[in-house]
């Protein structure tokens, strides 16, 4: 059962302004793996963020840096979690997260969609 569903949108130029002008947030957004990555595919992996803290209902319980962003063997994007973060979305009764993440030109974007199982919340909040 879906449980929610969030979707974000970055413009790369400004993104990169913005981690060009304060440097330490690439620290603090990101996993020391995806440190390493052009400022394209970082724009799309904040995208990506953003989007599972919309999917989530809001960022209690979770931190930016306990969010990977890692591919598949096939290249498909997924979702790698760790401490609090993955704790609390278990907690959620969230089984399966779904990321779908692109960028062209000047914009990145992504979309999540977070499952429960069939014991997990319903929109009610009640199993």
């Amino acid at each position: 059962m879906i449980v929610g569903i969030g979707v974000d949108l970055v413009d790369v130029p400004r993104f990169e302004q913005q981690l060009a002008r304060t440097p330490r947030l690439l620290a603090r957004l990101f996993a020391p793996a995806e440190r390493l990555l052009k400022p394209r595919s970082l724009a799309a992996r904040y995208a990506a963020k953003e989007a599972l803290i919309k999917a989530l209902g809001g960022s209690d319980g979770v931190y930016w840096t306990d969010i990977e962003v890692t591919p598949e063997p096939s290249g498909r994007p997924t979702f790698t979690l760790s401490g609090d973060t993955a704790a609390t979305v278990a907690a959620r009764g969230i089984t399966t997260l779904h990321l779908s993440m692109s960028h062209d030109a000047a914009l990145a974007t992504a979309y999540v969609i977070a499952e429960a199982g069939p014991t997990g919340p319903t929109r009610e909040g009640v199993a």
